[in-house]
């Protein structure tokens, strides 16, 4: 069995999604056949770049891996290069049709590894249903790649050609089918059996099916420690107990028990856990019902299990259960496994996939269950939000922290059992580099994180009457990035957490009610004394202070009763600017600007002011380019600034190219640190080959911070970027207030507040 889908999974059964066969057909063959593509790594636009790639340059790193094999993982994509390998004799649920038919499952395997672990991958079907040629096809292939993925081959040839290949290659060689399903299944096991009270050691658990993924399964859950003689094994023939003869075959032998039950029936009377890896239909009601209280079923049978839910629910309330469906909750999908299992075995170049590594997948996936579940997950399945519990005890496939989580688990695991040729000593900073794989702003914001943990700062979050914010404080703490304030009325916000599952009653995050603060009083003469010039009467001060959060919370920072302040989710950016400009100035000899971070083909590059000044002049923009350079330098990048216009040195002129031009005369005139240049064109600043027809330019290098003449050019640009350059942006992030403030987007997820709050809690340090 092998749950390949990865659609939604949810607290109640949704109807099952579904495509025609024409779609599916137009779906492979529109544009380029297939679903994959070699693209090179390396430049090949000049000649000199074709004699690095080939001849001459080639024979450099030929010679180095020829004398050092190693060295191949430096020089080559061995490294992060897996092999799909198929004969197709077990396609899905479809049988033997070839290998030449599994074509198409073997390439959507290595987009699924792609997509996940960002491991490369190609498929390769070998035409023989020989055991002896398909072996000796492959164990030649070792020096290809960093490890072998089998797929879709039929018991028991498929127990014998593993086998037989992890003997003969000193690579990972994983049949998916068998284990992929085997880690999920004990990952859901293991919390399944926290949330029942039992203990592994005395629960009883029936297998219904003996094939691969079967025994697979019974084989880790005894590695983990269920005992033995607790375990019964059934087949088409019943219970596969010592002293049987009829079908039986060395595998199968293997996990025989003494026992006096002979079927299927007899074996799950009592019985606490039944995993059922066979056909449609193959457990009854009756069955069902003679198990014991809080029975755990995993009917994994693809397409249809053993028993729906559905038929389980109405004669039991106490039943959890698993399926390889992804319209039912508890999803056993082994895409929650393969990619990150060979992530973090070629990452410490394994010699092979053990037991240790395959139980701390599972160990990891169950933990990762028991965690709050980010809005990435909630918006991936239709803003349903799973909670651990019996209806979900096994993470979904689009949770983000899945390539941080269980690739370091398993490289761990390697490495204390000695079958790592590869060390890697700061795990920690690993898994950070893993989610940076997936998640360019990680690869930007882990300085941050890396600081503020050093110094955690007491940061409010002025909506946390809102699900996400409290998500976002939650997780804020949880990252050890300070003590989280929630702005609101407490009933409120403990009513919505509760609802929400959010646990709030832990150490680092406080509550506070505006209207029961003592320091209301303050907040009032200090604001009253900011605006009763600007056409404030008292008693509209005493409204802002008990009425709006953002001068609330800005009079908090202000009066330093907290370090830093985040808000916007519920307003507009432009509302709640001027909400805290009201109670805090700009920094002196500082200018307020918004600065937004692109990352993009692993390139940041700092984009202001897209949010504060509209039209600037040319002394507003030469000091908008020297607070962006702060904070580019303090982000720990070398600025290197260029002043944006439609011009580039005086061709074609204009009135804003003008200013551009001004600006830069201006900070000519002032003692800079930095590198500056303009006017210039975008293609200009970012293109190194179109810079050098310019060599009398000041920038040493691409620039990486752009000056734009305008805020409508820079929100333009950036908004188009983020939406068909594939790139990822991160604010506008205010600079240069007094005080530490940001300003999230209207709306925002909870990963994306808790990356302004950590940004603020960096910018409180400063």
């Amino acid at each position: 069995m092998s749950a390949k889908e990865t659609r939604p999974t949810s607290g109640e059964p949704r109807k099952r999604a579904s495509v025609t066969e024409q779609e599916a057909l137009d779906f492979h063959s529109s544009g380029r056949p297939g679903k994959l593509e070699i693209t090179p790594t390396k430049p090949m636009a000049t000649q000199r770049d074709l004699s690095l790639a080939y001849s001459p340059g080639v024979a450099v790193p030929v010679k180095a891996i020829a004398a050092d094999p190693a060295t191949a993982y430096d020089y080559t994509t061995r490294g992060n290069m897996v092999a799909v390998i198929s004969n197709g004799t077990a396609i899905l649920g479809l049988g033997n049709l070839g290998a030449l038919a599994s074509k198409p499952v073997m390439e959507g395997k290595s987009v699924l590894f792609k997509r996940f672990a960002d491991v490369d991958s190609i498929d390769l079907e070998v035409d023989t249903e020989n055991v002896d040629e398909f072996v000796n096809c492959v164990r030649y292939l070792g020096p290809s790649f960093g490890g072998i993925n089998l797929e879709d081959i039929k018991a028991p040839e498929c127990f014998i050609i593993e086998s037989r290949l992890r003997e003969l290659m000193d690579i990972p060689v994983f049949h998916d089918d068998q284990h992929g399903t085997a880690i999920i299944a004990a990952a859901g096991l293991i919390n399944a059996l926290e949330l029942t009270g039992r203990d592994l050691k005395t629960t009883k658990l029936v297998c219904n099916g003996a094939g691969a993924a079967a025994i697979a399964c019974i084989e880790l859950i005894k590695a983990m420690g269920f005992a033995p003689e607790n375990i019964i094994l059934c087949d088409t023939k019943g219970v596969i107990y010592q002293g049987r003869t009829e079908g039986m075959n060395q595998w199968k032998s293997a996990h025989a028990v003494k026992t006096d039950r002979r079927t299927l029936e007899e074996a799950m009377n009592g019985a606490d856990v039944v995993l059922g890896l066979s056909q449609k239909g193959a457990f009854s009601e009756d069955m069902i019902r003679s198990m014991a209280d809080k029975p755990i079923i995993f009917a994994m049978a693809n397409p249809d299990p053993e028993i729906t839910p559905e038929e389980v629910a109405r004669i039991r309330d106490d039943a959890i259960m698993a399926t390889g469906r992804s319209d039912y909750p508890n999803q056993v999908n082994n895409v929650l496994c393969f990619p990150y299992m060979f992530r973090g075995a070629l990452d410490v170049r394994a010699s092979q996939i053990n037991d240790a590594m395959k139980i701390a997948a599972a160990n990891a996936l169950a933990d990762l269950a028991r965690q709050d579940v980010p809005d990435d997950v909630a918006a991936a399945y239709q803003g349903v939000r799973p909670r651990f519990g019996p209806q979900y005890i096994i993470p979904v496939p689009f949770d983000p922290r899945l390539i941080s989580a269980i690739p370091v688990a398993v490289a761990k695991a390697a490495i204390d059992s000695g079958v790592a040729r590869k060390v890697i000593a700061d795990l920690d900073g690993y898994g950070r580099e893993l989610s940076a794989r997936r998640d360019p702003i990680a690869a930007t914001t882990q300085g941050i994180y890396q600081q503020v943990r050093r110094s955690p700062k007491r940061v409010v979050f002025a909506e946390a009457e809102e699900e996400q914010v409290m998500r976002a404080a939650v997780s804020f703490i949880a990252q050890g990035l300070g003590t989280a304030i929630l702005l609101g009325r407490d009933d409120v916000i403990r009513s919505t957490a509760e609802r929400a599952g959010i646990e709030l009653d832990r150490p680092g995050i406080e509550i506070v009610n505006a209207r029961l603060s003592t320091r209301v009083e303050a907040y009032i003469d200090y604001l009253y004394a900011r605006l009763q010039r600007e056409g404030y009467l008292l008693r509209d001060v005493q409204r802002l202070i008990h009425n709006d959060r953002n001068h609330f919370a800005a009079c908090m920072v202000a009066l330093g009763d907290a370090d830093a302040m985040v808000t916007g989710t519920t307003r507009n950016y432009a509302t709640a600017l001027s909400d805290v400009r009201r109670c805090i100035d700009a920094k002196p000899g500082h200018k307020v600007i918004g600065v937004s971070l692109v990352v993009s083909r692993g390139r940041t590059v700092f984009v202001t002011d897209t949010a504060v000044h509209d039209m600037p002049t040319a002394e507003d923009l030469a000091d908008i380019a020297v607070e962006a350079a702060r904070m580019a330098r303090r982000m720990g990048y070398e600025p290197r600034v260029a002043l944006l216009a439609y011009s580039t040195f005086g061709q074609p002129r204009g009135e804003r190219s003008e200013r551009v031009r001004e600006a830069v005369k201006i900070l000519d005139q002032r003692r800079l640190d930095f590198e500056y240049d303009g006017e210039m064109g975008a293609d200009i600043a970012l293109n190194a080959t179109r810079m050098e027809q310019y060599p009398f330019t000041r920038l040493s290098g691409t620039a990486n911070v752009l000056v734009m003449p305008a805020i409508h050019s820079a929100a333009i640009s950036t908004r188009m970027l983020e939406e068909l350059g594939g790139s990822t942006l991160i604010g506008p992030l205010l600079v240069g207030l007094d005080k530490s403030v940001q300003i999230t987007s209207m709306g925002a997820k909870d990963s994306d507040i808790v990356n302004m709050a950590a940004i603020a809690a960096y910018n409180a340090g400063s």
